[in-house]
């Protein structure tokens, strides 16, 4: 029988982190083009830049009332969680493969486990354990001993997986009275002038080639946030979240098709590990939607 998405939170959650994968992955592209001439926070400042006027023009044809909150000091944590996650992550993207980038960042995950049952009370069952196990050991399998080099651009995505966690966990808190749009308009609100003051002592004006890459990193991070704002405010982080383990195969594919990293079999292998535990993961959460009792 054919699921009825409307009727099933956890599968329309399934396909808004689908879109989320989809749009970090051209991120990755993105922040990688971009760093061959400008500095981390330039791009950053880019991301904010770009998303901020696409937000404003949505905000003038939906309404603007909706940006009102009386929540200032969770988005303002929100953010610089958020900021302080993606300087890592950009950093990490510039000077190490993506397959070890999303690899390291996928400690996320543990880190939003341990925040949402502390701050949000939320369930920690033996089904959601069990997909964060995979999404471990899908990780393990496809990274191997490669995290036994350590250095600093690693070690920035590893601080940067905790910011994001954060982000997660505020996000999901904001999520019950705050619209989409409202979110991201604070986040590139915020997060613009952060950008651009540290980038104004090594600015460098782009050339044409990368501009339509301007353009795309700003756009993909807004159609990021905003399937991931969708999907939180339809079920708990804990069961969100681990389906973003999957970016990792994903983007070991991508590195593999245009910038000729390594593409071995235990890729696919830690692939399908981690889509095993996710699968069982939605299987569980309908279920229980649809049998409470």
């Amino acid at each position: 029988m054919i699921l009825n998405s409307s009727r099933h939170p956890i599968i329309s959650a399934a396909f808004w982190m689908i879109g989320a994968l989809t749009s970090f992955s051209t991120m990755a592209v993105c922040g990688r083009e971009l760093s061959s001439e400008v500095g981390t926070f330039q791009i950053l400042f880019f991301r904010s830049g770009v998303g901020l006027l696409v937000i404003v023009f949505l905000l003038w044809r939906s309404g603007w009332r909706q940006i009102l909150t009386r929540t200032p000091g969770l988005h303002l944590l929100r953010n610089l969680a958020h900021f302080g996650g993606q300087f890592g992550w950009f950093y990490g993207i510039a000077f190490i493969p993506f397959a070890e980038v999303f690899a390291i960042e996928f400690t996320t995950p543990i880190w939003t486990v341990g925040l949402a049952v502390l701050f949000l009370k939320e369930r920690l069952t033996k089904t959601r354990i069990a997909t964060i196990v995979c999404g471990i050991t899908g990780v393990l399998i496809i990274l191997r001993p490669g995290l036994a080099i350590i250095n600093p651009a690693s070690l920035a995505v590893l601080a940067g997986a905790l910011g994001f966690a954060v982000t997660y966990t505020v996000t999901k808190k904001l999520s019950s009275s705050t619209s989409p749009l409202a979110i991201l308009f604070y986040m590139t609100l915020v997060q613009l002038p952060l950008g651009l003051i540290p980038a104004l002592n090594s600015w460098v004006v782009p050339s044409p080639r990368l501009w339509p890459w301007v353009a795309l990193v700003g756009i993909g991070a807004l159609s990021a946030h905003y399937c991931v704002v969708r999907a939180l405010s339809l079920v708990d982080a804990i069961a969100a979240v681990p389906m973003d383990f999957l970016r990792l195969p994903l983007i070991a594919l991508v590195g593999f098709i245009f910038y000729n990293e390594t593409l071995e079999w235990f890729v696919p292998v830690g692939a399908l590990i981690m889509f095993s535990g996710n699968f069982l993961n939605i299987l569980m959460e309908h279920r229980q939607k649809t049998n409470p009792g």
